[in-house]
C-alpha cells in the first residue's frame, strides 16, 4: 500500500473513532497503534538550484520556508497530479518560447503555481489563464483584452507576454527570485521594498505572507515537478494528457455565430472553445480586419485511441 493511501486510510479510522466516541465517555482512551498509518514528512534536499543559481538551504529561515510549501504541496494530491498531467500537454508548447526569449525553463513552474496549467483559470481578482495576467497588464504586454477576445487564455500568446514581463524584471533586479516575487507582488513593491530594507534579493525581504511563501511554492513545486514519485505521486505514460494537433484556419472577417462557424468546420461550439479559450463571446466583430488564428484539433487528437503518446519528462511516470 503507498504511503497516500496509507494516510488516507488513517484519517478515515481516525474519524470514525472519534465519532464512535459518546458524550461522557472518556475520550483520551488509548487507541491501538497499528490502526494509525505513519505521515510522512517530504525530505527538503540538502542543495538545490533555481534558474542555475544554489539556494543557501544551510540558512535556517530558507529551509523552514521551503519545507512549510513541500510539505503543503506533496498533501494536495489533487492539484499537484493535474498539475503533472497538463504539463505533459503544455510544456512542449511552452519550453521553446521561454528559451527563444532568454527565460530560464525553471520559470515554467510560475506558471504551475498560477493556474495548475488550467486554461480557463480565472481569480477572485480577475486574473485569468495559465499566467493568471489582470486585465491592465495583459494589454500592457501585448494582449488584447476586451468582451470578444481575451488572449490573457491564449496559451501561446500568453506565455510569450509572460517573458516579456520576466525578461523587463531580470533587467531591473538581476535575479530569478526577485523577478519571481514580483509576479506575485508586482514590481513597484518589490523594488520599493529591496530599497527600504538594503537587499539585493528577495529571500533577504521581509513580505507580506502570500509573497513570502509564493517563492518557496515555487522551489517546491519544482521539485515535486522534476521527481513527482518520490513525493508520493505515481503516474503511468498513459495518464499524462497529450498535446492536441490542430490545423489553423485564418479568420479576418466578422464572425456572426461562432457555433454556426464551428459547424461548418466539422466540429461544434464546445471544442472550438475549449482549444481556442481566447474567444470569449459568440461572435467576432472584428470591425478592423485583425487576423485571429483559429486552431482545429485534428479528429485522431479527439480520441485518446488517435493521439500520439509522447511523455515530455520520463520522471513524471514509473514503468
Amino acid at each position: 500500500m503507498s504511503t497516500i493511501h496509507k494516510t488516507i486510510l488513517g484519517l478515515i479510522v481516525a474519524g470514525s473513532c472519534i465519532a464512535a466516541c459518546a458524550p461522557g465517555e472518556d475520550a483520551t482512551a488509548s487507541t491501538p497503534a497499528g490502526e494509525f498509518s505513519t505521515v510522512v514528512s517530504p525530505a527538503v534536499p540538502s542543495s538545490m538550484t533555481f534558474c542555475g543559481q544554489k539556494v543557501d538551504l544551510d540558512r535556517t529561515d530558507m529551509y523552514e520556508r521551503l519545507d512549510r510549501e513541500l510539505t503543503s504541496l506533496a498533501y494536495t494530491h489533487g492539484n499537484t497530479l493535474l498539475t503533472i498531467k497538463r504539463a505533459n500537454r503544455f510544456f512542449p508548447m511552452m519550453a521553446p518560447i521561454l528559451k527563444r526569449n532568454g527565460v530560464p525553463d525553471d520559470m515554467l513552474y510560475l506558471a504551475c503555481i498560477e493556474s495548475t496549467l488550467n486554461t480557463r483559470a480565472l481569480s477572485p481578482a480577475k486574473a485569468a489563464g495559465l499566467w493568471q495576467f489582470m486585465p491592465d497588464t495583459g494589454r500592457q504586454y501585448g494582449l488584447e483584452v476586451n468582451e470578444w477576445v481575451d488572449e490573457r487564455y491564449h496559451p501561446e500568446k500568453a506565455t510569450a507576454a509572460a517573458c516579456r514581463y520576466l525578461k523587463k524584471a531580470y533587467e531591473k533586479y538581476g535575479n530569478w527570485e526577485s523577478v519571481a516575487a514580483s509576479y506575485n507582488g508586482g514590481m513597484g513593491r518589490i523594488s520599493s521594498e529591496l530599497d527600504k530594507q538594503i537587499v539585493n534579493s528577495a529571500y533577504d525581504l521581509y513580505l507580506v505572507d502570500e509573497t513570502t511563501r509564493y517563492m518557496f511554492r515555487l522551489l517546491a513545486t519544482k521539485l515535486i515537478m522534476e521527481h513527482p514519485a518520490d513525493y508520493g505521486f505515481r503516474l503511468s505514460d498513459d495518464q499524462l494528457y497529450q498535446p492536441i494537433e490542430y490545423t489553423e484556419v485564418e479568420v479576418s472577417e466578422p464572425v456572426d455565430d461562432w457555433a454556426l462557424w464551428a459547424k461548418r468546420k466539422g466540429i461544434n461550439y464546445m471544442i472550438l472553445r475549449e482549444h481556442n479559450p481566447w474567444i470569449r463571446a459568440k461572435s467576432l466583430p472584428n470591425k478592423s480586419g485583425k487576423t485571429y488564428i483559429v486552431k482545429i484539433p485534428t479528429k485522431e487528437s479527439l480520441s485518446r485511441s488517435g493521439q500520439k503518446k509522447k511523455t515530455y519528462n520520463s520522471n513524471w511516470t514509473v514503468k
